[in-house]
């Protein structure tokens, strides 16, 4: 079943080399840059697969050896590399697993990183510019850029709301299980009593919409044609100069009769009608955007909590994949790698358990 899912990317591979190589292809910049990638992303599996499959030959070789050596000390050198061949093959028999497992699309997407100060008046607006600068030292050891787009600072210190920016290799393939409310347990600086408070905030790690381009296709488009009317000279009652557009697929209705000339007037309303089109479709990407943040950051109730950070006990507890690790210091100061790593071998396992027996 691996083998033949190693021959599919080999022929795929040759498929895009082809296509790379077209006019029309190298003119479409977008697509041209899509198939670039995905050629890419094939040669790095076609790298492992190549060794995946030099090492089974090793281990059929090293068999051979076993069955036909009289020669003892070559059988045991045989036996040695048998059993190294042997944990080598399993090891890119799972790599190669996981890298058949499909990617979101939106992982090489840049993140947009939304972080609200919750429920805790004060302390919940301090944490919430605490996980902000937590995000900031993770960016930095990772080679990920964090730009500020907006920030609505508190009285106390911290944050209200802050928004920013996340670019680089897979920013929000990396920063989506940060979504969800984040609980802190500590000694707020504004407790006079020393009691341990909880507070919380939200955090929605969304995708960056992408640019889109409203292509109307003609078929859609009925075209009407009529007499304009009022003012305007002799001709305007007399010639079929007025022009009406109907977008079948929305029901966008746009009609045009200020030139004297129909072909004008069809121009201004197909860019007319291409606006308000663009219009309907970004209304939707902001819909979808909204519903998503919605779902991502739950109620920002500290009961809804995906993880929670215990300053009196140095914890650190993500609750998604039951991950407790007493290094609080080092993650606040930016180092979420063994969380982000733990969380991504979670998904990927439940992908594969989904997958089946098409891996």
């Amino acid at each position: 079943m691996l083998l033949q899912h190693i021959q599919n990317r080999e022929e795929r591979l040759e498929d895009i080399q082809g296509q790379l190589m077209d006019p029309q292809v190298v003119s479409d910049m977008k697509k041209y840059m899509a198939l670039n990638k995905e050629y890419k992303d094939i040669q790095g599996f076609l790298e492992v697969s190549n060794a995946y499959k030099k090492a089974i030959g090793n281990v059929e070789t090293c068999k051979e050896m076993l069955e036909t050596e009289d020669d003892e000390e070559m059988r045991d050198l045989a036996k040695s590399e048998l059993e190294h061949f042997v944990v080598l093959r399993d090891k890119l028999e799972e790599e190669i697993k996981m890298l058949l497992i499909p990617k979101d699309p939106n992982d090489s997407k840049t993140a947009i990183l939304e972080i609200r100060a919750g429920t805790g008046g004060d302390e919940a607006s301090i944490f919430a510019g605490d996980l902000f600068r937590m995000y900031q030292r993770f960016c930095e050891r990772t080679g990920l850029r964090l730009e500020l787009n907006d920030a609505n600072p508190s009285a106390m210190g911290g944050y209200k709301e802050i928004v920013a920016t996340v670019t680089g290799e897979d920013a929000y393939g990396i920063f989506k299980f940060e979504s969800g409310v984040h609980r802190v347990q500590r000694i707020p600086a504004t407790e006079s009593q020393g009691r341990i408070h909880t507070s919380a905030a939200t955090v929605a790690v969304m995708p960056e919409a992408e640019e889109f381009d409203v292509q109307i296709n003609p078929n859609d488009v009925r075209i009407d044609t009529f007499c304009s009317s009022g003012a305007g000279g002799q001709s305007v009652n007399t010639t079929y100069s007025a022009v009406r557009l109907t977008h079948i697929p929305s029901g966008i209705v746009v009609s045009m009769q200020d030139e004297r000339s129909q072909l004008k007037n069809k121009d201004k309303a197909f860019a007319i009608l291409r606006t308000r089109v663009y219009d309907m479709e970004l209304a939707k990407v902001k819909h979808t955007e909204t519903e998503l943040r919605r779902s991502l950051v739950s109620s920002g109730d500290r009961s809804a909590k995906i993880r929670t950070y215990n300053y009196p006990q140095n914890r650190v507890t993500d609750h998604r994949i039951d991950l407790t690790l007493y290094n609080l210091t080092e993650i606040v100061n930016g180092d979420l790698f063994e969380i982000v790593e733990k969380l991504r071998i979670t998904e990927n396992m439940r992908k594969m358990e989904a997958a089946g027996e098409t891996v």
